[in-house]
């Protein structure tokens, strides 16, 4: 009696794991109606035609309960990321204090994106025409569409 409680409290487990842990159908799935199917036939094997009814009652019961309670809302609420987002992506360079003509020098090699240094700060900047060598001076020549555009000094 006690193989026939252990499979199906072990199939009834690994249904659950592949409704809420696994999504699709998985082989948690196939084994835990493998375990509920070995429960039936177990009871039918040993105690005869009336135990094993009474075993396959239990099972689409409780196969049922489980399903039922799987679906209800409030179950699927305790898995649902609650946090927002509520960060931007990059500050636009026209809200950070860069103007065109600012003068700064190259962090990294341009080529043609890098980064650069203007007034203490880096930010990601592209080279208006070929490479620019870390340690270069540059200027701002342009900004549009949330870049820096720089260009070597002269």
């Amino acid at each position: 009696m006690i193989y026939i409680v252990t499979l199906i409290f072990v199939g009834l487990l690994l249904l659950l794991i592949e409704i809420i842990l696994i999504p699709g159908f998985a082989i948690t799935g196939i084994l835990g109606l493998g375990a509920l199917a070995g429960s039936y036939f177990y009871a039918d094997k040993t105690f005869g035609e009336p135990a094993s009814t009474i075993v396959l009652i239990i099972d689409v019961l409780l196969v049922t309960a489980l399903t039922i309670y799987v679906l209800r809302a409030k179950t699927w609420k305790r898995f649902q990321l609650k946090a927002g987002i509520t960060s931007k992506a990059g500050a636009a360079p026209a809200d950070c204090g860069i103007e065109v003509g600012d003068k700064g020098h190259c962090l990294s090699r341009l080529a043609p994106m890098g980064t650069a240094v203007f007034s203490g700060k880096s930010y990601e900047v592209k080279s208006l025409e070929g490479f620019i060598e870390e340690g270069e001076e540059v200027e701002v020549a342009l900004i549009e569409d949330n870049r820096i555009i720089v260009r070597k000094t002269e």
